[in-house]
């Protein structure tokens, strides 16, 4: 029985998808919830499962290709009403029949599990560049498996094993033209990384392991005096979502400078403390923390306009947003009910933040529901800036590099450590009264955390 699966709804209001990677082939087997393909949305790259248990038919989308919610993706030959199975591509006999039930996986579908638990999650099959039918779907035949005999010195891999690497440097490879299956991973257990992708570019003769000339891809990217890239996913969600927001809400911006060396101070000696001996207190974390105890005295900045119920909504909780900087662009993931953590929970929960967001592997969830926002433009060099509103929220506050200047200090002159801080507000929302005390609040803990003692 063909079963035809189409892209399913992810949630966030996600109306399309790209597909960045597929693991089966036409002919392939593959089971229950077994990792298919790869999709990249407007906020994440989302790992599909599959819905059957069966043969792959076709498969009706090639990478690359932005597909919209419900649109057929791949066919799969399953088992009938009456229990018989599809048969293999390699003519072996047909796995038994199993009943089926749905359970809710992805946002919008479910795909089916076996009765008496969830299946073990199986290797990923195929390889990202395994043959893919065109658009107006035709029939495609399972290529031959081939076993390559490699030299004692070269690992064996087998043609249905894929090289291991994350989404963000699969599309990297594909930007620079570079073929996965040429280059040896130098991460941990062999995974690839940028770095190895940037080598196999420049020195494509060492990376394949033979001599030859740089992929045509990047030789003409090299040799072109201008590039066009579709705009498509997230990079078309954050302009869409910056035009409405700059447009939409009137921004004002305050600034303030301040000495933080007492922070600093304090930074240094959370290093001995063995209470902190795990955790890395950045300046972001306790940014963080002070932005939390400034919300609980000037709740305003935390709050949205909902202008189709004509009304003003006041957050009690605080989903603190920080800015991250991707390949795959700017993401702002948010801790929730940041504002019942302490100064080691939020640095854990940043860390994890910041490796998620590295490995692209944010999920759509991390990414709604923000109720204000940090961005640390300090880590560029930069000492203000003029943020943009995360759409939804009415505070973006922007932190500065730290900078040893000259600076009063006790009647005299000396070097200090001085951090800009810049915030943007809605002014429907938050007077400029209130937006100011707020600032002021993150600043006085900045640069006497004792302060905090007076605040609480």
């Amino acid at each position: 029985m063909l079963k035809v699966f189409k892209l399913p709804d992810l949630g966030e209001g996600l109306t399309e998808s790209e597909i960045v990677a597929w693991y089966v082939s036409p002919g392939d087997t593959v089971t229950l919830n077994q990792h298919i393909a790869d999709v990249e949305t407007a906020k994440a790259v989302v790992e599909l499962p599959s819905p059957f248990s069966g043969v792959v038919s076709e498969l009706h989308q090639p990478t690359g290709v932005v597909v919209h919610v419900g649109e057929p993706i791949v066919s799969f030959d399953v088992a009938d009403a009456a229990g018989a199975s599809p048969a293999p591509a390699d003519g072996s006999a047909p796995a038994a029949a199993t009943p089926e039930v749905r359970e809710a996986n992805l946002v919008g579908y479910g795909p089916a599990v076996e009765r008496g638990g969830r299946p073990a999650r199986r290797a990923r099959p195929g390889s990202p560049a395994a043959p893919v039918v065109a658009a107006a779907p035709v029939a495609v035949t399972a290529p031959p498996v081939v076993v390559v005999v490699a030299p004692e010195s070269t690992p064996v891999v087998s043609a249905g094993e894929r090289p291991r690497s994350t989404p963000p440097v699969r599309a990297l490879a594909r930007d620079l033209g570079v073929n996965l299956e040429t280059v040896t991973g130098t991460g941990p257990d062999g995974l690839i990384t940028r770095d190895d992708l940037r080598a196999a570019q420049v020195q494509p003769a060492a990376a394949a392991g033979a001599v030859g000339t740089m992929p045509a891809a990047a030789a003409a990217a090299t040799s072109a005096r201008e590039s066009r890239t579709p705009i498509k996913s997230l990079r078309k969600l954050t302009a869409a979502a910056m035009v409405q927001s700059a447009f939409t809400a009137p921004h004002v911006t305050e600034f303030l400078t301040i000495d933080v060396t007492p922070t600093m101070d304090l930074l240094e000696s959370l290093k001995t403390n063995r209470a902190f001996a795990d955790q890395r207190i950045s300046i972001l974390t306790v940014v963080a923390k002070a932005v939390c105890i400034a919300i609980a005295r000037n709740p305003s900045v935390n709050t949205r306009w909902d202008d189709a119920a004509g009304e003003i909504v006041q957050f009690n909780y605080v989903n603190l947003g920080i800015a991250a900087a991707t390949p795959r662009g700017l993401l702002v993931p948010n801790i929730k009910d940041a504002h019942g953590m302490g100064l080691s929970a939020l640095a854990g929960a940043l860390a994890d933040l910041t490796t998620a967001a590295r490995a692209g592997t944010t999920t759509p969830a991390s990414l709604g529901g923000g109720t204000i926002s940090i961005t640390n433009i300090g880590v560029f060099g930069i000492d203000a800036g003029t943020p943009i509103l995360n759409p939804g929220e009415a505070s973006i506050l922007a932190m500065g590099a730290i900078r040893r200047t000259p600076w009063e200090y006790r009647g005299e002159v000396a070097l200090r450590q001085v951090l800009t801080l810049s915030l943007s507000f809605d002014h429907r929302l938050v007077d400029g009264e209130q937006g100011s005390k707020f600032l002021a609040d993150v600043g006085t803990i900045l640069a006497n955390p004792a302060m905090v003692l007076t605040m609480v």
